[in-house]
């Protein structure tokens, strides 16, 4: 499998991780997005909405960060990441929305602010990440994975942006649920880190 990537990209990482998480031999195709390679006709032929990560498993590709960690789950057969039963595919596929949703409209645009000079405004982007990190810091309460009895691709697709939210100005000591839970991801065999950049509260 080659996986195109940028290591700046949380929605990179994810699909990243994931795949050494359940040990996946794989190849990193960096795609400089300085250079707008993503916007260029052979990426997009890949990709048509020019973003990475796209993976291209022996020709079938996938584009969409949590639709990677969809494809790679089932192709595996790995039901312990992605429960098959009605209730447990649910409660995962709820926070994938969150992840495709507030988590990016949050603690992701607060982060591109700093690392990429994305043209939001903190005084928006910044409320919106801690009332996401309100909300999951509950979901927490009480469990040790967000969305079943051990890790799944939930946690996986929450866990790049939350990690880096201090890059963004948003601080997580207010979350120690979430800080706890973060340690716990990140003790996982497999575990690959989030490229770090030293803006915002990580300086």
């Amino acid at each position: 499998m080659k996986l195109y990537h940028h290591p700046l990209s949380g929605h990179a990482h994810r699909a990243r991780l994931f795949l050494s998480l359940i040990g996946i031999e794989h190849e990193l195709v960096f795609v400089d997005l300085a250079r707008k390679e993503h916007k260029e006709p052979q990426f997009l032929a890949f990709n048509p909405f020019g973003q990475v990560p796209v993976l291209d498993d022996d020709g079938t590709i996938i584009s969409d960060s949590n639709a990677i960690l969809v494809y790679l789950a089932k192709k595996m057969g790995r039901t312990d990441w992605l429960p098959e039963d009605p209730e447990g595919a649910a409660a995962v596929q709820r926070w994938l929305s969150v992840a495709a949703g507030q988590i990016a409209h949050g603690p992701a645009q607060a982060r591109l602010i700093n690392v990429f000079k994305a043209p939001y405004r903190p005084e928006e982007v910044i409320p919106r990440a801690h009332a996401i990190l309100t909300l999951i810091e509950a979901a927490l309460a009480g469990r040790s994975w967000i969305a079943a009895n051990g890790p799944t691709i939930a946690d996986v697709a929450l866990y790049s942006y939350v990690a880096s939210a201090p890059e963004g100005d948003v601080d997580l000591q207010p979350y120690p649920n979430i800080r706890s839970w973060l340690g716990r991801i990140e003790a996982l065999p497999g575990f690959v880190e989030f490229q770090k950049t030293p803006v915002g509260l990580a300086a």
